[in-house]
C-alpha cells in the first residue's frame, strides 16, 4: 500500500492535531455545542405553539362604572382584567406590564402605545367584549381555526436560525479564537521552523471544523425532533449539503478574523463584529421581511443570511439542493474570497 505524499500526509496530521486542540478547549464545546442546544429548548418552551396566546393584560381605571367595564371585559377569555387607581394603572402602562388602559365614561376611552401591535390587538378586543356586551351582533358568523402542524409554529422556524447560528460560531469562534490564541502563546512562531506552508496551516483549520458539522448539527436536529416534533420536510442529504456550505464559509470568514489580530481582546471584538449583527439582520429570531425594503438585497447577501435561508428551504418547504443554489452560491463566493483573503494578510507572529 503506497503511502500519501509527504505533503499530504503533514496536513492529515495538522487536522488531526486540530481537532485534539479542540476537545481540550471545553469553553469551546460549551459554546458551540450546549448553548445552542439550551437555547433551542428555552425558546422552544417559551413559544411552543398553545392552540390560545397568553391574555393580554388590560387594566381598567377606578372610577365611576368600572366594575360593569371590568366584568363586560372579563368575559373574553383571551383578556386579563385588572382595576387600578389611576396613578398606578398608567405606572403598569409605562412598564409595559399592561397592554392597554381602559378609562370608563362616555365614551370610554383606550390609552395605548399604537406602534406596540400587542396594544393594537388588546384594543380590539377590549372593543370587541364591550360592544358584545351593549348588545351587538355580528352580520356575519365567523369561526377561528389555530394553526398548530409541524412547520407553521414558531419552534419550526427558530430551529434553521439556531442551526445556522451554531455553524457560525463553530467557525468564527472555533478558528479565529484559537489561532489567535497559538499567535499569543508563540506558537506559531514554532511553526515557521518547520517547512509548513501558510495554506496548507489554514487549510488544516477550515478541515478540522468541517469533521465538528455533524456534532453541531444532529444533536440539535434530534433534540427539536423529541421534544418539539421539528421534522425535516426535504432531504438530509440536502440538509447535510447546506450545512458543509455554511460550516466552508464561517471556516474562512474565521481564518481571516484571526489573520493579523495579535490579542484576544481583538480578536474578540472582530467576532463580534462579525456575530452580533448577523444575529439581528440575519433572520435567526425573526423574519428579515421585518426591515425596510431598500435593505434587503444587502441582507441578502451576508452569509448567515443565506445559510438560514437555505436551511429552512430545505427544512420547512422541502426544497432540493437546486431550489437553494442561490444562498450556496453566496456561501462559495464568502468561502473562497474569505480564505484568499486571509491567505493574503495572514502573519505568523
Amino acid at each position: 500500500m503506497n503511502e500519501p505524499p509527504v505533503r499530504y500526509n503533514a496536513l492529515i496530521q495538522m487536522i488531526l492535531c486540530r481537532w485534539r486542540e479542540s476537545l481540550r478547549q471545553p469553553e469551546g464545546i460549551f459554546w458551540t455545542f450546549v448553548f445552542p442546544a439550551l437555547l433551542a429548548v428555552a425558546l422552544g418552551v417559551a413559544f411552543r405553539g398553545n392552540a390560545r396566546p397568553d391574555p393580554s393584560a388590560v387594566v381598567v381605571v377606578q372610577d365611576a362604572g368600572a366594575e360593569a367595564v371590568a366584568a363586560s371585559l372579563a368575559r373574553d377569555g383571551g383578556l386579563k382584567v385588572d382595576r387600578l387607581p389611576r396613578g398606578e394603572a398608567d405606572r403598569r402602562l409605562r412598564a409595559g406590564k399592561a397592554a392597554i388602559l381602559v378609562i370608563p365614561g362616555d365614551p370610554v376611552t383606550f390609552r395605548f402605545d399604537p406602534d406596540r401591535p400587542e396594544s393594537v390587538l388588546a384594543r380590539h378586543a377590549a372593543d370587541g367584549a364591550l360592544q358584545r356586551a351593549a348588545g351587538r351582533r355580528d352580520p356575519v358568523a365567523v369561526a377561528f381555526q389555530p394553526v398548530t402542524e409541524q412547520g407553521s409554529r414558531y419552534i419550526d422556524f427558530l430551529v434553521p436560525g439556531l442551526l445556522g447560528m451554531n455553524l457560525m460560531g463553530g467557525g468564527v469562534w472555533g478558528i479565529g479564537w484559537v489561532i489567535v490564541e497559538m499567535r499569543i502563546r508563540k506558537l506559531l512562531k514554532l511553526q515557521l521552523t518547520t517547512p509548513m506552508r501558510r495554506r496548507d496551516f489554514l487549510l488544516s483549520h477550515i478541515l478540522a471544523r468541517l469533521a465538528f458539522v455533524p456534532i453541531e448539527t444532529v444533536p440539535l436536529l434530534l433534540l427539536a425532533r423529541g421534544l418539539f416534533g421539528v421534522s425535516t420536510a426535504g432531504s438530509y442529504a440536502a440538509l447535510a449539503a447546506v450545512s458543509l456550505a455554511g460550516a466552508f464559509a464561517f471556516a474562512g470568514i474565521g481564518t481571516l478574523v484571526a489573520s493579523r489580530a495579535q490579542s484576544s481582546n481583538v480578536v474578540m471584538g472582530l467576532i463580534n463584529l462579525v456575530t452580533l449583527p448577523s444575529f439581528v439582520l440575519s433572520g435567526v429570531f425573526f423574519s428579515t421581511s421585518r426591515f425596510p425594503d431598500f435593505v434587503q438585497p444587502l441582507l441578502r447577501v451576508l452569509p448567515l443570511t443565506a445559510l438560514v435561508d437555505a436551511l429552512r428551504g430545505v427544512m420547512t418547504d422541502g426544497a432540493s439542493v437546486a431550489a437553494v443554489s442561490p444562498q450556496l452560491l453566496v456561501l462559495g463566493v464568502w468561502s473562497l474570497l474569505s480564505f484568499l483573503l486571509a491567505l493574503k494578510l495572514f502573519r505568523w507572529s
